[in-house]
């Protein structure tokens, strides 16, 4: 399910910094291997009404504690991002915890700022999806930030 997702294009450009060939399949299953297998990685599932929407997990990026998740496209704009990370947020005590979204990502950007992130600095980055050089947000989610959703 999570290989059909990403295959998505649209999704693909939302969200920038993918996988350099995201119809590789051998590729695909040998990176997920690699995050099941760590576990330092915190991952889940993330179910709607008995189906996979997508994923979420923790893990360490550019030296800090990060973030990310994906939602397939077919569930986009129900709220199911943001239950998802505020659902992680109260299992996992680590702060502060970072995370990225390419500028013009805007409904990623909500997702995070209703989980409490805030924007501290920005970067850019070559995006494979869209073969070009990105702009993106940083994020981040201090000790002292509130967990409820907003």
């Amino acid at each position: 399910m999570f290989f059909e997702q990403q295959l998505d294009s649209t999704a693909n450009y939302m969200a920038a910094f993918t996988a350099k060939d995201p119809t590789n399949k051998d590729a695909f299953l040998a990176h997920w291997a690699k995050i099941l297998t760590d576990q330092t990685i915190q991952k889940k599932t993330i179910l709607f009404h008995g189906e996979v929407a997508g994923h979420i997990s923790s893990f360490e990026q550019f030296g800090v504690p990060s973030v990310s998740y994906w939602i397939g496209k077919d569930y986009w704009g129900k709220g199911i991002a943001t239950a998802a990370l505020l659902s992680l947020l109260r299992d996992s005590n680590i702060r502060p915890l970072y995370a990225r979204a390419a500028k013009d990502n805007l409904a990623s950007i909500k997702v995070l700022e209703k989980c409490g992130f805030k924007i501290t600095g920005e970067d850019k980055g070559f995006s494979d999806a869209r073969c070009a050089e990105v702009e993106e947000f940083i994020l981040i989610l201090n000790k002292s930030e509130s967990t409820d959703q907003k």
